[in-house]
């Protein structure tokens, strides 16, 4: 083991040392190469685990400033922010359904619910995070499903034994992680980039027709459900079967359920909290369906715009260390207390912390518009193929940064590129808006994948082997839906360029 360590540590700083002193990108600006540099020895790291997760995720701190990349303090700024309190919180509100056996309730309500056998059990997650994640944040949508999610494993492995279940946890984990971003795609609402791709449409092109909520669902929802197919397939057939066959005998599971009782306090309490926080998280915001809006609660705060679905979870989570219990549990006095800060994975946050510094410095660099500035080079191939190499370069870089703000760069590049074309740019627009949510290697890729990670039952390398093969396969489906159903909702040439994006 310590010889594969050392080895990958070797090849990274190797790679690392190779394009810092021989490799020249981009003449008279050797931050870019620099950049791409730190972010080769990262990801490589990440991987292989050559050293620990938390201490890869350090390396922008120190690497950085030495390359002249980031000073310090920006740096460091990077660390914290509001995604990484949605964290905090809810992974709060999982540890308390955990310590009053809540977690254990749901679990066997979700399998009398889902079905008897542990497939059907995965695609639920699949389907049911999907389906959440369509309507609010991909992060939420994770943080609201990992408790209950390990709440089932802990039940399984009850009956079966961890080893032997260890692929259903598997399908379970990756199920919400990759059903929360598979399922953002789904609505106009549903994850920051298809809100960029409307945003920049307007500002680019002024007299661009508006794509309305249910256009969009027309070809966004068949892309979802195909998705969700391919990658459960691709994780409970291919790479993760379920070799233990279990199914559940319903009187079985109900017998289990009645020796539970009835709810108690601290139950209720925790529930009636992990509730309210959904119920805040959906609705804060306004929900836009075209013909008609659904006002969002933030409305009637003075400034709407401060709160956030960290503010939500860190509200909620600390209600809990307020509230007394009434049944003594290792001498617990409230529902939660200090001890439980303990059980918080910190080394989550840092690899969290880890992710945005990188995406940082991929904007500051520039490298992220680099990359874009590249696309020209693209000119003369098929449409078809310029769809899937635009797709397959979009979610590899999404990997290493956020997906919101690669949209925010690459998307008026796209626009770009289309008008240089001839294209209409509703094709490359939409592709990038989609491509840039459909990352599932790397812990730090999507919230998501961090989150479900933070529950430290899943290897990196077992997320990158499964994540590698549906990256391949996204872009693969991406290309079939944008290049044949697209212009058949929009009504579009694909080859024309419209008169409103004539200058």
């Amino acid at each position: 083991m310590y010889r594969k360590q050392y080895f990958s540590l070797f090849i990274a700083l190797l790679i690392f040392f190779i394009f810092v002193i021989f490799i020249d990108l981009k003449p008279g600006d050797a931050k870019i190469t620099y950049m791409t540099a730190a972010a080769l020895l990262m990801s490589i790291l990440w991987i292989t685990e050559a050293v620990p997760l938390a201490v890869t995720s350090l390396i922008p701190l120190f690497l950085f400033p030495i390359l002249n990349l980031l000073d310090g303090e920006a740096v460091a700024s990077s660390y914290i922010n509001s995604t990484i309190f949605l964290f905090l919180g809810g992974f709060l509100l999982a540890l308390a359904m955990e310590r009053w056996n809540l977690h254990k309730r749901i679990a066997l309500k979700i399998i009398l619910f889902v079905g008897r056998t542990l497939d059907r059990i995965v695609f639920g997650f699949f389907a049911a995070s999907a389906f959440i994640s369509m309507w609010i944040s991909n992060t939420a949508t994770a943080m609201m499903m990992l408790p209950i999610g390990l709440a089932v494993i802990k039940q399984i492995e009850e009956n079966a034994g961890e080893k032997s279940t260890h692929n259903f946890t598997l399908g379970v984990l990756l199920g919400i992680a990759y059903g929360s971003s598979i399922g953002g795609v789904g609505t106009l609402i549903g994850t920051p980039p298809n809100l960029s791709f409307i945003m920049k449409l307007k500002i680019l092109f002024p007299n661009a027709p508006s794509v309305g909520f249910a256009q969009w669902m027309m070809f966004a929802v068949p892309l979802t459900l195909i998705m969700i197919f391919v990658a459960c397939t691709v994780v409970t057939k291919i790479l993760y079967k379920n070799k233990y066959k279990m199914e559940f005998e319903k009187n079985v599971i109900k017998e289990e359920y009645k020796k539970l009782g009835s709810m108690i306090f601290e139950e209720k309490v925790v529930m009636s909290v992990f509730t309210c926080a959904v119920l805040l998280w959906i609705f804060r915001v306004d929900f836009n369906f075209g013909a008609f809006i659904i006002p969002g609660w933030g409305n009637l705060l003075k400034k709407p715009e401060f709160i956030n679905d960290g503010t939500i979870a860190i509200f909620a989570a600390s209600l809990l260390f307020f509230i007394p219990a009434k049944t003594r549990k290792d001498e617990v006095n409230n529902i939660l207390d200090g001890d439980i800060i303990r059980k918080v994975p910190w080394d989550i946050i840092l690899l969290f912390g880890g992710g945005f510094a990188l995406a940082k410095g991929f904007i500051t660099s520039g490298l992220t518009e680099y990359i874009g500035s590249q696309f020209t080079s693209l000119i003369g191939i098929p449409t078809i193929l310029l769809i899937l190499i635009s797709s397959i370069i979009l979610i590899f870089l999404t990997s290493l940064t956020s997906n919101t703000a690669t949209a925010e760069m690459m998307l008026p590049i796209m626009g770009a590129v289309s008008v240089s074309l001839g294209m209409h740019p509703f094709i490359l627009m939409i592709t990038t808006a989609i491509s840039v949510s459909m990352d599932f290697m790397l812990p730090v890729g999507t919230p998501p994948n961090a989150i479900v990670f933070g529950s430290r039952r899943i290897k990196v390398y077992e997320m990158a082997k499964a994540g590698f093969i549906i990256n391949v396969s996204s872009a693969f489906v991406i290309t079939l839906i944008v290049y044949f159903l697209v212009p058949m909702v929009f009504g579009i040439e694909i080859n024309t360029l419209p008169w409103w994006g004539r200058k």
